[in-house]
């Protein structure tokens, strides 16, 4: 049983185009456990965990998706954090960055997951992120993520603004037919300004302004609402 067990996982990888296990064990009733030599970051560590306790409709699968060094990867370790996925000591070090180049040129080359398990309103909800680089030359891994999701956080630089790979990245959402959450970054800045930005996003993408969420991922400012829009925009 074990043997057909690690079987069934690995064809499951091999036949799926993201990088989510936990959604692969969903759906061939296997315990949550990476394969060797692979780390799943789940907020239950090491607890067994009951899947009968998380029905399709409390289950949410999506991306994050932005232009490079807007603040993905500092967004997803702080969804991490407040989920108890990691501990507070490893904020902001970009951990589901896992390559050596990733951590050497500070950029995300290969999407990443984790599963979250968050609880709002009386309901347990299981969240399966999916981190996705912002370079242009690795817009092949967003194409991937995207497909195994049915939401985007998109993450838009306060200063910066709206850029190419936003745009490009957007599309691929918008074509894909998925919810998308525009999340501003960076608020913290001492140039930011999130009201150009956030009519940027109504002119070009048609996202009214009230649908935006202004955040510092990296002091942690509004990003538990962006865990809330998650849970209220994004279909199970």
């Amino acid at each position: 049983m074990a043997l057909a067990g690690t079987t069934a996982m690995r064809w499951a990888r091999l036949r799926c185009p993201w990088p989510a296990p936990l959604l692969c064990c969903q759906l061939f009733g296997l315990p949550p456990a990476p394969l060797a030599g692979e780390r799943l970051y789940s907020s239950r560590g090491k607890e067994k965990i009951d899947m009968s306790m998380y029905p399709v409709e409390s289950i949410r699968n999506f991306s994050i998706i932005a232009h490079v060094d807007h603040g993905k990867s500092t967004l997803a370790d702080r969804l991490l954090e407040i989920t108890g996925t990691i501990a507070k000591t490893d904020r902001n070090k970009q951990v589901l960055d896992k390559l050596q180049v990733e951590r050497e040129r500070g950029i995300t080359v290969k999407a990443q997951s984790a599963s979250l398990f968050y609880s709002h309103e009386g309901v347990n909800y299981l969240l399966n992120l999916i981190d996705t680089p912002g370079h242009v030359d690795f817009s092949y891994e967003v194409s991937r993520s995207l497909s195994a999701c049915q939401g985007v956080i998109l993450v838009v630089d306060a200063n910066e603004g709206i850029q190419a790979q936003t745009v490009a990245n957007f599309y691929l959402a918008f074509e894909a037919q998925l919810a998308i959450i525009p999340v501003i970054n960076k608020i913290d800045l001492k140039n930011a300004d999130p009201e150009r930005v956030e009519k940027q996003i109504e002119k070009l993408f048609d996202i009214p302004v009230d649908e935006c969420v202004r955040i510092s991922a990296k002091q942690g400012t509004n990003v538990e609402k962006v865990l809330q829009k998650v849970i209220e925009k994004i279909p199970p």
